[in-house]
């Protein structure tokens, strides 16, 4: 037991720190081994949607196999429908009836589990006003996190959103000089709902263009409350600030299934449910009946 916590803890302490960043993780775990296998139950090996990776199932063309493995999971929709369970044979010879054949010299099987774990999505409502609130009562439901940015101090302090994770109270460009896109990837979706579309615009254009500059290690989602008519007139704005057209595109707006929401709670049910479908990779229009 004591080799199996020293080989596994730091992988698992390792996993839990990438996603309270955001990212989302692979892992392989082996189950089972016998014969000459390098990686011993309970060897685990983790690798991120960026390509960072830590852990060991024992190296060798095992760990290569298993790494292109959860490469390819991590790319599939809904992870791989919650992972697999995979033999490997490590003989050079061998014929696939007992496992996966690898040309390897060790012998011996292993059996590996494969998963994909998610990031709790972590929303940041910029902009503490009814609509906020709301939609902060919505994912406290569904033990979502939720973190509150205002330009006024009464509508992000712990008083007005009690169980917010990050309270953050200052000018859009203020709070945009202590982001990146590394640090705003700690957020599966930004919400745009101030009070003022210039604040919104502020932020909106900062993101975009953190956004682009840095696209491989940006993970948020991006939705704003507001017209399509608004929206025109700001896509027709970002474009001259050189902002790319791909990334306007991935920006909900209208946010929110159309579902005719009028009032903060009604508007915050489309909201949370067009995020749901997202994380469930279904289509609001199908029935799943």
């Amino acid at each position: 037991m004591l080799t199996r916590k020293i080989v596994t803890h730091p992988v698992l302490d390792w996993t839990t720190a990438q996603l309270a960043r955001g990212r989302k993780v692979a892992m392989a775990t082996v189950l089972t081994a016998s014969g000459s296998v390098p990686g011993k139950p309970g060897a685990r090996l983790a690798l991120t949607d960026l390509g960072d990776v830590f852990g060991t199932v024992g190296g060798a063309g095992l760990e290569m196999s298993v790494s292109e493995k959860l490469g390819i999971l991590l790319q599939e929709k809904n992870g791989g429908h919650g992972g697999f369970v995979e033999t490997f044979q490590l003989y050079k010879d061998a014929k696939g009836q007992a496992g996966t054949p690898l040309n390897s010299l060790c012998g011996g099987l292993a059996t590996l589990s494969f998963e994909v774990i998610q990031p709790m999505p972590h929303i940041l409502l910029c902009g503490g006003g009814h609509c906020g609130k709301a939609i902060a009562e919505a994912c406290e439901l569904l033990d979502w996190k939720h973190s509150v940015f205002d330009v006024r101090s009464e509508f992000s302090n712990e008083d007005a959103y009690p169980n917010a994770v990050e309270w953050h109270n200052s000018s859009a460009e203020a709070f945009l000089a202590g982001e990146d896109s590394s640090s705003l990837a700690r957020f599966s979706d930004i919400l745009l709902l101030g009070h003022k579309w210039s604040v919104d615009e502020v932020l909106l254009k900062g993101m975009l263009t953190a956004q682009q500059k840095e696209a491989k290690v940006w993970r948020s989602r991006i939705g704003v409350i507001g017209s399509k008519s608004k929206w025109k007139t700001f896509s027709e704005s970002a474009l001259e600030d050189g902002i790319d057209q791909k990334y306007l595109d991935e920006v909900d707006c209208p946010i929110g299934l159309n579902v005719g929401a009028e009032t903060p709670a009604e508007i915050a049910i489309a909201v949370v449910g067009q995020l749901l479908a997202r994380i469930k990779s279904q289509d609001p229009e199908e029935s799943s009946w």
